[in-house]
């Protein structure tokens, strides 16, 4: 086997919540791009059903799964749909998130509960409840590879106080399913982005993205796409012998490099225009109005 060779999915099957749109679609198309056929599982059907077809042409067998994995028993018909309508399941994705609640979150003092459970609830709780039906198919085939998505905001604190410890929550809980789950042949890791640019951040004004691209050493706002190269090493042979890792792609936002910002000597490899290409196709798609830059009306 060529090294190549060892990043190819074929015969793989994959799962992807939260993959009607967004980083999701992105990562379902990738995962069929490198071979694997892909259950898509998303809680609006219309989107969901779209990326399901958009695997199918590119050559590859797919599903999709109306699911709200806000609901237990909506994960266990989830992962049960995928093996059985795919032949069992290689590859967990969990990657389901519903952003864009806050422009500015409240404060710690003042966050409500309601907001508080359901973010751990969609952000901890679901991808634990993936991870453990998910198992129940991986162990008895002896293999397995389950990537979660955490963020940046496990490492750093610049989001709400529930988003933060949510994360920072997947992280740990990665690191002890890797643990436990290393004697099946079970690689569990996470990967953690930056501010990407998916319909959860359409309310962002201009200046604010101005500015997040300003600060990280790479020059350019993060897109789905920029997390491709990851998933696909995870989900591969490539990284067997990696497990329990939380990988940072944030373009070196988390650098702490904020007091003295970075100047340019050559131009970043990712154009604005190209920085927005996937959200102004899943804005068009969800019909959300916008700007000729992706920004949506508060």
């Amino acid at each position: 086997m060529s090294v190549l060779d060892l990043f190819r999915l074929d015969g793989k099957v994959a799962l992807v919540t939260g993959a009607g749109q967004g980083i999701g679609r992105v990562f379902a198309l990738a995962l069929a791009e490198a071979g694997a056929d892909v259950a898509v599982a998303d809680i609006n059907e219309q989107t969901g059903r779209g990326v399901a077809d958009e695997v199918v042409a590119l050559g590859k067998r797919s599903l999709f799964v109306k699911a709200d994995v806000t609901h237990p028993e909506e994960i266990e018909a989830m992962v049960a749909a995928a093996a059985a309508n795919l032949g069992g399941l290689d590859i967990l994705v969990n990657n389901a998130w519903a952003g864009g609640r806050y422009v500015a979150p409240p404060s710690a003092e003042a966050f409500p509960l309601e907001d508080w459970e359901f973010t751990l609830r969609l952000a901890l709780r679901a991808p634990f409840l993936a991870c453990q039906a998910a198992a129940k198919v991986m162990i008895p085939r002896g293999r397995g590879k389950i990537i979660n998505m955490a963020s940046m905001s496990a490492t750093i604190a610049n989001a709400s106080v529930a988003y933060c410890a949510a994360k920072a929550g997947v992280v740990m809980m990665t690191k002890r399913l890797a643990a436990e789950w290393g004697k099946h042949n079970i690689n569990v890791n996470c990967i953690s982005p930056s501010y990407t640019l998916s319909p959860a951040r359409r309310v962002d004004p201009q200046d604010n993205r101005d500015l997040i691209r300003s600060l990280h050493p790479m020059g350019w706002h993060q897109r789905p796409s920029d997390l491709c190269g990851t998933l696909v090493y995870l989900a591969s042979e490539a990284s067997n012998y990696v497990t329990g890792r939380d990988i940072l792609v944030d373009g070196g936002h988390t650098l702490n490099i904020w007091l003295r910002p970075p100047s340019r000597t050559r131009p970043p490899l990712v154009s604005p225009e190209q920085e927005i290409e996937s959200l102004l196709h899943d804005l068009d798609v969800l019909g959300i109005p916008h700007d000729e830059k992706g920004v949506a009306p508060r």
